[in-house]
């Protein structure tokens, strides 16, 4: 605003009179506060203050689920199926694992773990904290249990076994033909089905024998993938030592090479038995040249098909095969086999497991158990006459039996000697002796290591 013009005073006492100042300006009209503002104010003041009480009661929260929990020493737990996060809560804190149900509920939903909580098995550690066992039920980390299939049984026995498990459920739909489970041990959870664990067991069946058969050499004389799992079959029912495996097979190859038969006694018994997998008792004579399909005492080549499930080591061993011209295996006195390229060295180790046997007699040591699902290999150079054997081919002639022994009948090539076995029910001055098919178990004949048919430092003389 102009300010307006100064008048020159008329007078030096006009002059001396204090100008009136200016007049204030008008003042503004003061605007009343609109109410809807007002509420708006206290509303985010109140959030505010809201936020910073609930913001400090989580974090307070926090801190106290990371705390150690009441637990005193470890403790497995099933959470059941289709509970909630109430039932879970109040489960937990009856077992002593944390003290405020509500509070793990809080946790739950405020991490957005309520809905991702799962019924199982768990372990939880001594002083867990609400925050650990949190964790554990929402990621599902559910105790494994194992359960091992050893290698050799039939498939029918593996079934029972699992049928056998109280950890697992459900029914198994159909028994996989021989040869094709996979043994191995299994992690699983509790209440895993028992379809789901055959599933598995096939499915690595067959990916460990493709792996198996890629390496093959190309001189093997198994055409097929089926053949592999066949002789590793009979590989692995004739030993359970890891190093004799690939000699072992060895020998059947070298007789597969040379058209000759097989004669695996455990080839036998499947054919007697089939999926049972035992007789329980020793082979008898009129067994040996019973006519069925997978004795191998009776048919050329391979049985047609697996006597047993093989292991990832008895398939390799079969591909791996030592490149030897050993053609007989028999039991030695040390948990292994003594093997020859001739008859008369079999006969040798034959007879020299004999007298192994009879200094085991003469020191009072206990003999063996009667054996089971074997037939007794030939007698010695002093109790029999050589002749070759009736079915049989010239390059495999073995002994005659002598006509004083009973119905266990001699037989080259098997693989566990059975001289100084306890003597059997028969005719007077009779022997009847078998020997045991189940790798160290307490029928095991081969649990004597006193010696060693491949060192002769430790095998005694034989007699004269």
């Amino acid at each position: 605003m102009s300010q307006p013009p100064r008048v020159a005073p008329r007078s030096p006492n006009e002059a001396l009179k204090p100008v009136a100042p200016p007049a204030p300006p008008p003042k503004a009209r003061k605007r009343r506060r609109s109410p809807f503002v007002g509420l708006l104010s206290g509303l985010f003041t109140t959030v505010l203050v809201l936020a910073g009480a609930v913001g400090g009661g989580i974090a307070y929260l926090d801190s106290r689920s990371k705390a150690p929990g009441p637990l005193a020493a470890d403790r497995v737990l099933i959470i059941p199926k289709e509970n909630g996060v109430t039932e879970i809560a109040d489960l937990l804190q009856r077992e002593g694992l944390i003290e405020h149900p509500w509070a793990f509920k809080v946790a739950a939903y405020t991490s957005g773990k309520a809905a991702s909580l799962k019924a199982g098995e768990y372990l939880f550690k001594a002083r867990a904290s609400q925050k650990d066992i949190l964790d554990v039920i929402a990621e599902g980390k559910a105790v494994e249990h194992s359960i091992t299939i050893p290698e050799g049984l039939t498939s029918e026995q593996i079934i029972a076994r699992l049928q056998q498990n109280d950890l697992l459920a459900g029914d198994i739909n159909q028994v996989p033909r021989e040869g094709q489970i996979l043994p191995d041990t299994y992690k699983f959870q509790r209440g895993s089905t028992r379809q789901a664990m055959v599933d598995r067991m096939t499915r690595d069946q067959r990916r460990i024998l493709n792996e198996v058969w890629a390496k093959r050499p190309a001189d093997l004389p198994i055409k097929t993938p089926q053949e592999l799992v066949i002789l590793a079959s009979i590989v692995e029912k004739e030993t359970g030592r890891a190093d004799e495996r690939p000699r072992v097979a060895g020998v059947f190859i070298n007789r597969l090479n040379r058209k000759m038969k097989l004669q695996s006694d455990p080839t036998i018994v499947y054919g007697l038995v089939g999926g049972k997998g035992t007789l329980g008792r020793g082979i008898t004579r009129p067994e040996i040249t019973q006519a069925t399909p997978y004795n191998t005492y009776v048919i050329d080549g391979l049985p047609p098909g697996p006597i047993a499930n093989p292991g990832r080591a008895a398939l390799e061993a079969v591909v791996n095969h030592s490149r030897t011209k050993d053609l007989y295996f028999v039991a030695d006195g040390s948990g292994g086999h003594a093997f020859a390229e001739t008859l008369e060295q079999h006969n040798r180790n034959v007879a020299r497991w004999r007298q192994v046997e009879s200094a085991r007699r003469d020191s009072g040591r206990p003999a063996a158990d009667a054996g089971v699902d074997r037939a007794e290999p030939p007698p010695g150079p002093d109790q029999r006459t050589e002749a070759p054997a009736a079915g049989r081919p010239d390059s495999q002639a073995a002994t005659a039996p002598d006509q004083s022994e009973p119905e266990t009948y001699p037989v080259p090539g098997n693989r566990r000697a059975a001289a100084g076995q306890p003597v059997q029910a028969g005719a007077a001055g009779t022997r009847a002796r078998a020997f045991d098919a189940s790798e160290g178990t307490t029928r095991d004949p081969l649990l004597n290591k006193t010696f060693d048919l491949n060192s002769p430092k430790q095998v005694p003389q034989l007699k004269p």
